[in-house]
């Protein structure tokens, strides 16, 4: 078979090899980890903890880190607080002038970002772990015999030590994996961790089936056209002309038009899944503002707390979608820089046929991004808001929708999208087809 013949390319390809191995190495560490409950707590009484993270805003959390919320874990935290680390440097790096000047500065500039970025992540994990600690019983109803040593001053300081450090152990983890491993280590941590919950919210809701097996196979059906649309939306990209002129043998360009042809690949998402990360975590707004003690017990604090607590209610996805939308556009104006392109292009000697080089390419590019990131938004907005609809329409157990769209597909399907292309550089650098392609040796051919 052509799948078996590439698998044996792969593992023939010693260096590839060695970075799948030591990939896998990690995450199994990581998800080794996900399972060791923290010290002084009894993990025989958390069932409470697991059923109130089972669906809703904590069942996504939960995904997120592949169940270490639901357990306790030293992993509780996951990487979450290095993604918003990530995040507020990001955006802060569009108003402080230092950070600009940073990411101008290339590789070392990056290594100064990346040393804050790992700062601001204790500063997070110093809030998150003690409210994380703070919720186990009023919250989650964990009962006072499931804690060993008490709740005093030694268990608090113990387990935000411990949560802390497993954060920034799971941080380094994902930045071996990028140095040594294949793929992006950080987005391979978080898939890993949304796939472990996969097999156990597939069983739950086909259990709830019974033997109503056309039901479940209509689901599957559904669940991979999500998948190959997701896909689309992620590989998705309008190609704009560009023209190089030929450089003559005195050093000009000669003006003529038979230089190289190429194109500039325009992403229809350029913004990936930050704007349903960015909504997300808004979305937590409206239900502590009605939780406050201003509007708790009136009638609009009650409509706050209902409406925004149900993640698959109609005005939580309603305002989830408009705010995905509005986030697309901000996110996409920040990280694609069409002015930069335009000045690049220009110092290369190309151009876009039938417009100036300089501000009115920068225009063009601009325009164009704009015309395609509403198509893309709206997209996104409807991948992301589509397990509201399926709970609504097929009653879908929660946990099973959660896959059906929004955030966890979307970076499931990107990191496998990203890995698969770095495997198949391998492939193709060593005379091998890529993975989509028969297994022969090419170098006798090349």
């Amino acid at each position: 078979m052509k799948f078996i013949e590439t698998l044996k390319n792969v593992w023939k390809i010693e260096e590839l090899r060695n970075r799948i191995l030591v990939t896998l190495g990690l995450l199994l560490v990581y998800r080794f980890g996900a399972q060791v409950v923290l010290p002084g707590i009894d993990a025989t009484q958390l069932e409470s903890l697991q059923t109130g993270t089972s669906e809703g805003i904590f069942g996504i959390l939960n995904a997120f880190t592949g169940g270490a919320f639901a357990n306790a874990s030293v992993f509780a935290l996951g990487i979450m607080p290095y993604i918003s680390a990530s995040i507020v440097v990001q955006l802060m790096g569009i108003a402080i002038p230092y950070l600009q000047k940073l990411q101008k500065e290339g590789a070392s500039g990056q290594k100064k970002i990346t040393q804050i970025t790992r700062w601001l992540t204790i500063a997070i994990c110093l809030v998150q772990a003690p409210g994380y600690l703070a919720s186990l019983q009023p919250m989650f109803g964990i009962p006072n015999s499931a804690f060993l040593l008490g709740q005093g001053g030694v268990f608090y300081f113990s387990s935000i030590v411990i949560l802390v450090t497993g954060c920034i152990f799971a941080m380094w983890l994902g930045e071996k994996i990028t140095d040594k491993g294949i793929g992006n280590g950080i987005s391979l941590l978080i898939m890993v961790g949304i796939i472990a919950t996969l097999p156990k919210s597939f069983l739950q809701n086909a259990a709830s089936r019974g033997n109503n097996v056309m039901m479940i196979l209509f689901e599957i059906v559904i669940w991979f056209v999500i998948i190959l649309l997701s896909i689309l939306l992620v590989m998705a990209v309008r190609k704009i002309a560009v023209q190089y002129a030929r450089r003559s043998a005195t050093g000009g360009y000669e003006k003529n038009v038979f230089g190289s042809r190429q194109y500039i690949p325009l992403k229809l998402n350029a913004s990936g899944v930050m704007p349903i990360i960015f909504a997300q975590a808004i979305m937590f707004v409206p239900g502590l503002i009605g939780g406050s003690s201003l509007l708790k017990d009136s009638a609009s604090g009650l409509w706050l707390q209902s409406n925004f607590s149900d993640i698959f209610g109609f005005w939580y996805n309603l305002v989830f979608a408009l705010l995905i939308i509005i986030f697309t556009y901000f996110y996409t104006a920040i990280t694609v820089p069409t002015n930069k392109m335009a000045d690049d292009l220009k110092r290369s000697g190309g151009f876009i046929p039938g417009i100036r080089p300089g501000s009115e390419t920068s225009e063009y590019l601009d325009k164009i991004m704009s015309q395609i990131t509403l198509p893309g938004s709206i997209f996104l907005a409807l991948i992301a808001v589509f397990p509201a609809f399926i709970v609504k329409l097929l009653n879908v157990q929660s946990g099973w929708a959660l896959f059906f769209g929004g955030t966890s597909l979307l970076i499931m399907v990107g990191v496998a999208i990203d890995t698969m292309q770095q495997v198949n550089s391998y492939l193709l650098n060593r005379h091998y087809d890529g993975l989509m392609k028969t297994g022969k040796n090419r170098k006798a051919v090349a």
